[in-house]
């Protein structure tokens, strides 16, 4: 199909960059989905049991920079189309 675009209009820099848009925008979806979930549920955990906080906080941690590295994938594959 882009090759179908790219001859009626001819080139593909309009749609590549619309690609990269795209590409971002539904990467950063995702881990911010998970950050809000996660942030959430470690602050309730460490209201009902505050002796683990420390325990939950790091484990937290943790979480967000696994999280955050599925948004530096999308950003990093932007780049690349």
């Amino acid at each position: 199909m882009f090759h179908l675009v790219a001859q009626v209009t001819g080139n593909l820099d309009g749609l590549k960059t619309i690609g990269r848009g795209l590409v971002i925008g539904l990467a950063a979806i995702g881990p911010g989905i998970g950050l809000g979930v996660l942030i959430g549920k470690s602050v309730e955990a460490m209201a009902r049991q505050p002796e683990y906080a420390n325990q939950v906080r790091t484990t937290m941690f943790i979480g967000i920079g696994l999280i955050e590295a599925l948004a530096l994938f999308g950003i990093a594959f932007s780049f690349i189309i």
